[in-house]
């Protein structure tokens, strides 16, 4: 006790630090202490806020006030550095050392307390976090994005903040410097226990959630701070940065005048509007917190021109508030209404497109470019008033690309004035010191952007080093900043990414897809505004150097030439990544599809006629502007870079410009698009006059002089057309390569295959593309490429992908040898270098961020290695990997949709890959394969057989069977009939659909079919399986004792005990026995089954019933299902009635019901789970397994939610169908009763799914009475008689309504209603028979009411006369579908449900 004592007088008795000076601040004065370590002090002395601002002073005062009572301190701010930037000034107004952390969704414990490292020597060395050293040394900690850290990361401070308290994993235990001091002072317990320091706080930072995306704050954390919020209004003007007179004098432009008074009115409009308006997401959204900083720079440095254009105006407005690209059409109105009050004008178009101008930001144009020094480049450009502005920017090191460009012929692409004005404003940009974000279209579906010719003439012209770095789903925080690494004697170190590499070295680093690490990025903010970033064990990189501050090992300075341009990979909605800390990140230049005619020229210069162009464009118009958001996720966009590949086939094989319906249909693989899609795609098609032709003849291939000749195909369709000749692959360019040569002993040649091959060998050959096959199961994907490649003697090397496939797993086998991780490149890796032929089978089956890698890979030979590697055409530096010449991508996959059920990883691949659609033979070729493999078959067998498959496939594409039946299926049928010539047909047909066996609606179709072409089967399903087992098993058979005479049918006693009764006439349910119900008897009248085994009398006793007895029987079967009718409420004619309308759609109600099974089991779907304590190793992890971390396992779990959305609701739909008059009194066409199946489908359908709570749905009518007839309310359940009802009341409204039209109303009234339920997703699909003419309903009246509500997905199904509007699909692209053929509708309503929930 009296040494505790004398510590303490001791530490009472030694003297403070000298204080620097005294801070009075309002009310409080504040001795500012001397800075222990100065390195540790803020550094951006000209970002911090201007401590003279009335808003920043009241807001620093308060935290004084916080600080010295000892408290932590929270900042609730929209996105933006304003709050970063306030605590950074408040620590350098009190002299205070701070740590930060970048807090984002892979932060774990060893990020906030310690981490491992393993020295020379093989010794592990705990290193303190940021956290544990501000606790220690004193300094304030900031902690950034509290709202990005995942559940249950935060509560890892909570004893902290509370007590100051915290054990650390080196066995230290922090603790409150009170408690310290009455420690007893032994030296276990000094170096055991370390006192929090006294000066300790913590300053937490985070977007209020909502209105922001985030995760909610846990209550015991919240409880331990001090709230601020941060007035976004007070923030956007502190942030203007005005602190020179040249930019003070814009503040008297009337332009920036009425720019901030639109912003700042636009800020407070958006506080206080409706919660309705928040529910339909139509309001203007705030502009971003750096709206208006980015406006006074960019006024400052390029002074306007006294009137703007209408479009200089969007691009102005695009620039500082880019959210505005995807927002609601409505919001973009507002905003103009805005801007033409105020006198500035209307907005223009924000789309954007068809702008040719050269024109940059406010009119500006590009003059010259010319060097100043080595790291220094001087731009002019003209303004539109005639006055040139010059500009001293940062550069690169290397020879400038000339600028005027002196022979634009020479430069391998066309500087079009719409290119040149997307440059001029990336200068614009770059010329203000921000980074870029060259930001794609929100229209699904455009011509190119240029984006990858931009990035790199940007560079070019500048002389900088360019720094491609791709992107990828699995990219974490910290690997964006550095790389775990180990040394040749196991020692672990930390290495920089290629981003701060970029930065150190002064490059422009491409930040390549960007979009798919979504709020990841987030982590990138500080570096990205302030050029300041936290690195490994205490370095950092800061703004600046301080004045005298002497040179620190922990201290380096970006390169004033860095500079940082994201692009997007167009993979994933733009509103699903483009937030407002997007957007306060970069300086916006939206980009801008090419015009017709600049696409016009970029195709002709492939040597292409000009007509086949100008069809391809007029194609290519049509067919985008057709795509809706809902399907450019999983359909072709048809960009330009697809068109080109065209071209250039037609360029190089002029006689391909016949077959322009093959070479689009297979671009945008209308093969495998839903029925509603490809009506539209033939609308298209036959509305451009492309024709479809007959497929010629196409002779097998032969192998001769040096290569693989393929004839040129006969038939009348064939004519003009010439042999293709490809040369053998040169084995002297791969000698290893000869043992990765396929070999086949047998491939059977047939037209339609020999076809696919020839066109392959162009694609890989002649044209150098990477292809992507998908098809169904068994068309021979595999043996098509394998043949191909066998003659031609390309190697090939082959990975399987599957559910558990990593990035890091494509590209090398990581092993431990000895302590060290070693890696092993992959079969991809040697085929990049080698120059083979590599196939990714089952592409659909991984996850899409994994398949995206190929994109970069495929479209401009780079990829980015994890273990810091790169993949480059040409080698740029040392250890880089150079993609061979010869080297090809193939993917193969199954076709999109249903009932594969792999992923859609099409929209991650852009049009980077030329797509073909394998599909199973013509019948010619099946034929003729087929007499091939069994020679002994007679040829009639073989045409029934694939006659009858053929019917079969036209069954699945119409939705009546449920399985795509395949070439395999076929070839495996016909093997074994030429194996087993004495098997029955209906034994070889078991080998393929005993897998139906309990599908009636599949084996009633098969039989129907069978019996078409002639093929007799006794019996199919289970009836074959049992005739079977009959003849070739055991004929097990009960031979009765005693009494088997008949006495009248009956029911039978029911036994408590349920024992198994064989035998006797007593017991219900019983078998082998007499009279009663049961099963395996006779003379009964109901089977019944109780569970046990049957015995089955002999067939001679079980026919010799007495005919009185079996009219008797059949007498009170009548009566049971007339009773079993009366309890459902039912008559004879009810249940008749229904069961047609019922078989009718049961194909249909299958695939939907499957397909809505999976999106919901999709939703639960388990992944790897990362950073866990226990599971399987992660490979990616190995080296923090070295060092002793936990968190290296991974796990299968449920897939965590993305940040903002916690919870995953159900989707509201509903139907609209059509029960006015004129259904009836036309139903001769088949539309009544059509429309009846469609509701009995949708019926069906959702009633069988097991996560009913899923889906959300009603079904209304609407008639010439009025536009709301309830048919089926939500959430009730149906039985059957209810369902019957539902249908019947259709049709009865239709006998008894008055004639007129409520379609317009029905949809608006149900677009309202659809949209007040809290859900994730809305629908409305509305059929109708209306005569539009007759009731004045026009396109515009249509368009209003389906786009009411921009979240609401609206469809239109037009039947009868509605279905004669030909502009229904013109005027409302991939929502208005005609259905002449009444058959159709169920199909087609099922296609378009199908398309709109699996998004």
């Amino acid at each position: 006790m009296a040494h505790r004592r004398l510590k303490h007088v001791l530490n009472g008795l030694t003297p403070p630090p000298k204080p620097i000076g005294v801070l009075k601040l309002g009310d409080i004065s504040f001795d500012v202490p001397t800075a222990s370590e100065p390195s540790r002090l803020p550094h951006g002395e000209d970002v911090l806020l201007d401590t003279a601002n009335l808003f920043n002073l009241d807001n620093l005062h308060f935290m004084l006030q916080k600080y010295l009572l000892g408290q932590d301190i929270f900042l609730l701010s929209q996105p933006g550095p304003y709050a970063r930037r306030l605590a950074l000034t408040f620590c350098r107004l009190i002299n205070s050392e701070y740590e930060f952390v970048a807090l984002h969704r892979d932060v774990g414990e060893t990020e906030l307390k310690q981490g491992r490292e393993i020295r020379a020597g093989g010794n592990l060395v705990y290193v303190d976090s940021a956290a544990v050293r501000a606790v220690k040394n004193g300094r304030i900690l900031i902690l950034e994005g509290i709202e990005k850290a995942e559940r249950g990361i935060m509560p890892v401070l909570n004893n902290l903040l509370e007590n100051r308290e915290m054990n650390l994993d080196d066995g230290t235990h922090i603790v409150h410097p009170h408690r310290y001091e009455l420690l007893d002072g032994t030296e276990a317990e000094t170096s055991t226990f370390i006192p929090a320091h006294k000066n300790f706080r913590v300053i937490a930072i985070a977007a209020p959630v909502p209105p922001y995306p985030g995760y909610p704050l846990d209550p015991p954390f919240r409880s331990r701070f001090q709230a601020r919020f941060v007035d976004p209004m007070g923030a956007l003007l502190a942030l203007q940065g005005i602190k020179d007179p040249q930019s003070a004098s814009i503040l008297a432009l009337p332009l920036y005048q009425k720019l901030r008074d639109i912003i700042a009115s636009t800020q407070i409009a958006s506080e206080s509007h409706h919660s309705l308006d928040a529910v339909a997401k139509s309001a203007l959204p705030a502009f971003p917190q750096t709206a208006l900083a980015k406006a006074t720079a960019l006024l400052s440095m390029f002074p306007p021109p006294d009137v703007l254009s209408q479009r200089q105006l969007s691009r102005l407005v695009l620039s500082i508030h880019p959210a505005l690209i995807h927002s609601p059409f409505v919001a973009w109105a507002m905003l103009s209404h805005q801007f033409e009050d105020a006198g500035l004008g209307e907005l223009g178009s924000p789309n954007l497109a068809g702008m040719d101008d050269d024109d940059g930001l406010l009119g500006y144009r590009l003059a010259r470019i010319d060097r100043v020094d080595d790291r220094t480049a001087s731009i002019a450009f003209d303004s539109p008033s005639g006055r040139e502005v010059v500009v001293s920017v940062p550069a690169g090191p290397h020879e400038y690309l000339a600028f005027p460009f002196a022979n634009p012929e020479l430069l391998g692409f066309v500087p079009s004035a719409r290119f040149m004005g997307l440059l001029t404003s990336l200068l614009q940009s770059h010329a203000l010191g921000w980074d870029i974000s060259y930001t794609p279209p929100a229209l699904p579906s455009t011509a190119s952007c240029s984006t990858t010719l931009l990035v790199r003439t940007f560079s070019a012209v500048l002389g900088y080093e360019l720094e491609d770095v791709h992107m990828y789903k699995e990219l974490g925080g910290r690997e964006l900043i550095m790389r775990r690494k180990i040394e040749d004697g196991g020692a672990t170190s930390w290495e920089p990414s290629p981003l701060v590499e970029g930065a150190w070295e002064g490059r422009l680093v491409h930040l390549a897809g960007l979009d798919v690490i979504g709020s990841t990025a987030g982590s990138l903010a500080r570096f990205a505004q302030d050029r300041e970033v936290e690195l490994w064990e205490q370095k950092r990189i800061v703004r600046r150097i301080l004045d005298g501050e002497k040179p620190s090992p922990d201290l380096s300075v970006a390169h004033p030439s860095f500079r940082v341009i994201s692009t997007a990979s167009k993979s994933l909605p733009i509103k699903d990544w483009l937030s407002d800390e997007h957007a306060n990140m970069f300086f916006t230049v939206p980009a801008q599809p090419m015009s017709h005619a600049e696409e016009a020229h970029i195709l002709l210069q492939t040597g292409c006629a000009a007509p086949v162009v100008e069809t391809l464009l007029r194609f290519a118009d049509r067919y985008r502007s057709s795509m809706t958001s809902d399907a450019v996720q999983k359909n072709r966009k048809l960009g330009t870079r697809a068109l080109m590949r065209i071209a250039r086939r037609i360029a190089k094989f002029p006689a391909a410009a016949e077959d322009l319906h093959v070479l689009l249909s297979r671009a945008v693989l209308a093969e495998f698009l839903p029925a509603t899609e490809a009506m539209n795609l033939q609308n298209i098609l036959e509305d451009t006059g492309i024709k479809k032709r007959t497929q010629p003849f196409n002779p097998p291939p032969e192998v001769r002089d040096g290569g693989v000749w393929f004839p040129p195909p006969s038939g009348p369709q064939g004519q003009g057309l010439g042999a293709t000749f490809i040369p053998f692959f040169d084995r002297s360019q791969d000698p290893e390569g000869v043992s990765h040569v396929p070999h086949m002993d047998h491939f059977y040649d047939n037209s339609l295959q020999t076809g696919l091959m020839r066109d392959l060998a162009i694609d890989l050959e002649v044209l150098g593309e990477h292809l992507v096959l998908l098809g169904n199961q068994g068309v021979g994907k595999n043996k098509v490429i394998d043949r191909l490649c066998q003659l031609l003697g390309r190697p090939r090397e082959y990975i399987q992908l599957h559910r558990d496939t990593t990035v890091n797993q494509l590209m090398f086998q990581t092993v431990l040898e000895n302590g060290v991780i070693k890696y092993t490149d992959s079969p991809l890796l040697r085929a990049i270098s080698l120059g083979r032929v590599i196939v990714i089978d089952e592409a659909d089956k991984a996850a899409e961020h994994v398949v995206a890698i190929f994109r970069s890979l495929a479209g401009h030979g780079q990829l980015s290695l994890a273990d810091g590697r790169r993949v480059r055409q040409v080698k740029e530096r040392e250890g880089d990997i150079v993609v061979h010449p010869n080297f090809r991508l193939i993917l193969l996959a199954n076709r999109p949709g249903y009932p594969f059920l792999g992923n859609h990883f099409l929209q991650v691949l852009g049009d980077n890959f030329c797509c073909h659609a394998v599909t199973n033979p013509d019948m010619a070729s099946e034929r003729k394969l087929l007499a091939q493999l069994a020679p002994q078959l007679s040829e009639d067998v073989i045409l029934r057989l694939v006659a009858a498959f053929h019917d079969l496939r036209r069954a699945y594409e119409s939705g009546t069977l449920t399985y795509p039946y395949s070439l395999r299926e076929l070839l495996n049928l016909v093997r074994h009939m030429q194996a087993y010539p004495s098997d029955s047909l209906e034994a070889a047909l078991r080998n393929v659909f005993d897998f139906d066996v309990y599908k009636p609606e599949t084996i009633s179709k098969l039989a129907d079919i069978l019996d078409h072409y002639g093929l007799v089967v006794k019996s199919l399903g289970i009836g074959a399986a049992r005739e079977a087992a009959k003849k070739q098993v055991l004929d097990l058979k009960f031979e009765p004792k005693g009494d088997t005479s008949l006495s009248e049918p009956k029911f039978g006693k029911e036994d408590p005990n349920n024992e198994a009764h064989t035998g006797g006439n007593t017991w219900a349910g019983g078998t082998g026995g007499r009279d009663t119900a049961g099963l395996g008897g006779r003379g009964g009248y109901m089977r019944l089954f109780k569970g046990h085994d049957i015995h089955q009398i002999p067939d001679a006793l079980k026919n010799d019933v007495p005919d009185h007895i079996k009219e008797r029987a059949r007498e009170m079967a009548r009566l049971e299902l007339a009773r079993r009718l009366e309890e459902l409420n039912m008559s004879a004619g009810d249940a008749k009635g229904y069961g047609s309308l019922l078989a009718a759609v049961e194909g249909h109600i299958a695939q939907l019901h499957d397909l809505l099974e999976n999106l919901a089991a999709r939703e639960e779907e388990r992944v790897w789970v990362k950073r866990q304590t226990d599971g399987e190793l992660d490979d990616s992890r190995l080296t923090e397994g070295l060092t002793g971390e936990a968190t290296v396992y991974k796990r299968r779990g449920m897939a965590k939610p993305e940040m903002g959305r916690p919870q995953m609701k159900p989707k509201r739909i509903r139907f609209l169908f059509d029960v006015s008059a004129s259904m009836y009194r036309f139903q001769v066409d088949g539309r009544l009763k059509r429309s009846m199946e469609t509701a009995v489908m949708l019926m069906e359908t959702f009633d069988r799914l097991t996560r009913k709570e899923k889906y959300v749905w009603d079904i209304y009518g609407h008639s010439g009475d009025s536009a709301v007839i309830p048919l089926v309310e939500a959430d009730t359940p149906l039985e059957i008689n209810d369902r019957w009802k539902v249908v019947d009341k259709m049709e009865m409204i239709t006998q008894y309504t008055f004639a007129g039209d409520y379609t317009v109303e029905a949809i608006d009234k149900a677009v309202t209603e659809v949209a007040k339920f809290d859900a994730d997703d809305w629908f409305v699909i509305a059929l109708t028979d209306a005569n539009f003419a007759r009731y004045n309903i026009t396109a515009e009246d249509l368009q209003r009411v389906m786009n009411r509500n921009p979240k609401v997905h609206t469809a239109l199904i037009c039947i009868g006369e509605g279905a004669e509007a030909s502009w229904i699909p013109k005027n409302l692209p991939g929502r208005g579908y005609r259905v002449s053929n009444t058959a159709d509708i169920p199909a087609v309503l099922r296609s378009i449900l199908s398309t709109m929930v699996d998004r």
